[in-house]
């Protein structure tokens, strides 16, 4: 899939986490990070903290790949 942006990587993280029957309070005590992050992260707020989306989404099974245009 291609994410062009971070409202399709939020949707694919909180696509991936419904998936696996996760709730964010569930997710929140695994990780360590608050809920209000992950929602913000769902929701696509640009300035979420990268290491940690990626850490997320590894964590969900997701891999991340960068390939040139």
């Amino acid at each position: 899939m291609r994410i062009a942006d971070a409202a399709a990587f939020g949707a694919e993280i909180r696509r991936q986490r419904k998936k696996l029957h996760y709730t964010q309070a569930y997710i929140s005590e695994v990780t360590g990070f608050s809920v209000s992050f992950l929602s913000d992260l769902e929701r696509g707020k640009p300035t979420a903290e990268l290491g940690k989306a990626l850490y997320l989404a590894n964590l969900l099974g997701l891999d991340i790949e960068v390939n040139p245009r």
